[in-house]
């Protein structure tokens, strides 16, 4: 009995594809609703709570206030958001989410209705990508349904990076789209469209796998009919996705010579979330760990390569005999595979690109839509004993590769095996007595159980940060201490402090718990860094400092005699009394002092403070002069203007740091911009300057350069766009005005 007796090929109308793609979409939202019942705080873990939500914050805020591409100078080296680049500050749905997030006070449920929606957005791309290659719908929804619940996505993205989320669902669509446009079935808009979200999320390996699988559709579409024409109007709606996309990654590329971004470490491989090619027989039992270093230790305690539990051992239930008929047509998914799976198995750094396994979840869906199709045109029951008792062998392939990644957890893999087998065995039977629907269903829902057997049973191996999922929670503990605040302290002690999560964030604040919080820190998540800055005060990305950060900040520049924390215009020191215990023998500077500090807090941390009250509430940021005088006339973050004096030459030093993309001008006349030790902005005067103009100004570097790239996108894409009407009219047999007269929408 053949699979195939279920439906033939192509032959699926409009409403069965639309019902089954729904039905996908309602069982991946019930799949993570169930899960988040379970553990609430599942999709609000790691990079989520300690960098997404908290720029989702202050993004929201600043665009509020018209701030379109904000630089916050205040947070030193996490403040250069377009530099950042993951705040997707030209990309119009998360500009949204940003609009919308300071707005909703549980952070949690926030993050999970976005990571939600866009799991859904994933699996209507994985949807109609197996549509385009020829699965029927069942096999279809079926890869859809299993996309979002793979191993790696569940365990790294849905939890934590939820940039790479976003990006792949963006990606995906655009795969989709691409293979439309080329076959002469959709235009080139939605290509475009998804192409564009995907590189302007900001997330670097979205941006790659936008490309990749750009030219991925190139290749195979070429080598399935041998038309050149599609093929090149398909690389030119990319160039200009492209094109305008450019704009996102241009400042951080140009700014990448003074950030950790600089790409000076080369080539290397140190195993880390390198992935061998031996995990393919991991993707099939849900117990199964993964030989993959990470965070963990050299085994990732989760089954981070799981992909479905009927995907390998599916592989018995095809004629293969019949498969080189149709490799041609599926030359795309392949290309796409071989050069996944050459990327996944390293090296594990090129360049400032890491980490490979990265694209894992880009495997699992080019696996599973691979599947769909193979199993819609040569999916079999006939010979069912041999077949079976292939799959049953396939089964103990995946228990002996389990048990060696995991041999701890023999009892688990054991009832995967169990499990896998009995409803695979189900599942047979269903297809064998011609029940093909309650077949496809039961392999659309199982995903529910699996998933949550494996939340249950197995964590995400990332931290846990533990803040407050509620702003208003989180403000009601913390003091509100006003103006400009450097924390020093390592987040590795508080974990180990005895206080509860908590009393914990009650006084301090790292990664970007400070803008949860609406205040003013130094500290911030931050993936670039500022090399100079950081090694000033030996800052990591989260906000960690050293012990020697102290006497770092306190100690006087040679040439301007001022503290670095007179040069940055602090107006609070915090210390963590974990790192600091002889804190009360610490010299104080003259003009601070340590300051009363309530319970909970003073269990923590002692604050200084200076005896004379804030200094960054002053007019403008110029922090020290050296032969010269400075006042303030106007001041932003992006724009400062000053009148100035110098009788014999002098410099004007500004709590700013020294980024690329900074301009000056005296009296209307370029002015060097430079950087004090390559931290602090400053400029110097000539001599003889006498109450003249200065004017500052910060232009993200490339911006330009962006916008003549996004200019010249926009009119690539409306040559394409009339190019695709007039091919649609000739293609057209009716007479013109029978086509003019015509109703109904025409999908583009």
């Amino acid at each position: 009995m053949s699979v195939e007796s279920a439906g033939t090929v192509g032959a699926a109308s409009r409403r069965e594809r639309a019902w089954w793609g729904l039905g996908s979409c309602v069982v991946v939202v019930l799949g993570f609703v169930t899960v988040l019942i379970g553990d609430r705080r599942f999709f609000y873990l790691d990079d989520t709570e300690s960098g997404a939500i908290g720029n989702w914050l202050a993004l929201g805020r600043l665009l509020r206030e018209g701030q379109f591409l904000p630089l916050v100078t205040t947070q030193w080296m996490a403040g250069n958001y377009p530099v950042e680049g993951q705040g997707g500050l030209w990309n119009p749905v998360q500009m949204l989410i940003n609009l919308v997030a300071p707005s909703v006070d549980d952070l949690a449920l926030l993050a999970a209705v976005v990571k939600i929606a866009f799991a859904v957005v994933l699996a209507v791309g994985v949807y109609r990508v197996a549509l385009e290659y020829g699965a029927r719908p069942p096999w279809a929804a079926v890869a859809a349904t299993a996309a979002p619940f793979a191993g790696f996505t569940l365990f790294f993205e849905q939890p934590s990076w939820v940039t790479s989320l976003i990006g792949m669902a963006w990606v995906i669509n655009a795969w989709a789209s691409a293979v439309r446009y080329v076959r002469g079935t959709s235009g080139p808009v939605p290509v475009f469209a998804f192409l564009y979200l995907a590189i302007s999320v900001g997330y670097v390996h979205a941006a790659l796998m936008a490309g990749v699988t750009a030219g991925a559709v190139m290749i195979g579409e070429y080598l399935r009919a041998r038309e050149l024409a599609p093929v090149l109007r398909l690389a030119a709606v990319s160039t200009a996705a492209a094109l305008c996309g450019a704009i996102t990654f241009l400042p951080g590329v140009l700014t990448s010579g003074v950030t950790w971004r600089s790409g000076a470490e080369g080539t290397l491989n140190d195993n880390f979330l390198v992935v061998p090619w031996s995990e393919t027989f991991s993707a099939s039992l849900p117990s199964a760990v993964t030989s993959m270093e990470s965070w963990g230790g050299e085994t990732t305690m989760a089954p981070a390569t799981y992909i479905a539990w009927f995907l390998v051992p599916a592989a018995a239930f095809i004629d293969w005999r019949r498969v080189p008929s149709v490799l041609r047509s599926l030359s795309g998914p392949l290309v796409l595979l071989a050069a996944l799976l050459l990327y996944t198995a390293g090296p594990s750094d090129i360049g400032p690109i890491r980490w490979p396994a990265r694209l894992l979840p880009f495997v699992a869906v080019t696996l599973l839509v691979l599947a769909a199709v193979f199993l819609s045109r040569f999916g079999t029951l006939r010979g069912l004993r041999g077949r079976m008792t292939a799959a049953g062998i396939i089964v103990v392939v995946l228990l002996v590769r389990a048990l060696s990644s995991g041999p701890q957890l023999a009892g688990r893999h054991l009832l995967s095996v169990l499990f896998v087998l009995l409803l695979g065995g189900v599942v047979v039977a269903l297809f064998r007595t011609r029940r093909a629907t309650a077949a496809t269903v039961v392999l659309l829902v199982s995903v529910i159980p699996v998933a949550l057997y494996q939340v249950h049973n197995y964590v995400p191996p990332l931290s846990e940060w533990d803040f407050p999922s509620s702003q208003s929670e989180a403000r009601e503990g913390f003091p509100d201490w006003t103006g400009t605040t450097l924390q020093l302290g390592d987040r590795a002690l508080s974990d180990r402090s005895a206080e509860d999560s908590v009393d914990r964030w009650r006084a301090q604040v790292y990664g970007n718990y400070a803008k949860v919080l609406d205040l003013n820190y130094v500290s911030a998540y931050t993936p670039v860094g500022h090399q100079a800055f950081s090694e000033l005060l030996c800052v990591a990305y989260e906000g960690t400092t050293c012990r020697d950060a102290y006497r770092n900040v306190f100690r006087t520049d040679v040439y301007t005699g001022r503290t670095t924390a007179d040069l940055m215009l602090l107006d609070r020191v915090v210390v963590q009394k974990a790192q600091y215990p002889m804190w009360r023998q610490m010299p104080v500077p003259p003009g601070w002092e340590w300051v009363d500090v309530p319970r909970p807090q003073s269990d923590q941390v002692a604050v200084l403070e200076r005896i004379d009250g804030p200094v960054s509430t002053q007019e403008g940021t110029v922090s020290a002069t050296v032969g010269a005088s400075a006042r303030s006339v106007e001041s932003s973050d992006v724009h400062e203007s000053l009148r100035v004096s110098s009788a014999s030459g002098g410099s004007v030093v500004f709590a700013r740091l020294a980024w690329p993309g900074y301009t000056a001008t005296l009296n209307g006349e370029p002015l060097q911009t430079k950087g004090l030790g390559d931290t602090f902005l400053y400029v110097d005067l000539p001599a003889g300057t006498t109450d003249a103009e200065l004017e500052l100004t910060f232009r993200p570097p490339g911006f330009r350069l962006g916008l003549a790239a996004m200019g010249v996108g926009i009119v690539v894409l409306l040559g394409l766009i009339v190019v695709d009407v007039r091919r649609r009219r000739s293609a057209d047999p009716r007479p013109a005005a029978a086509r003019t007269s015509a109703v109904g929408p025409v999908e583009r």
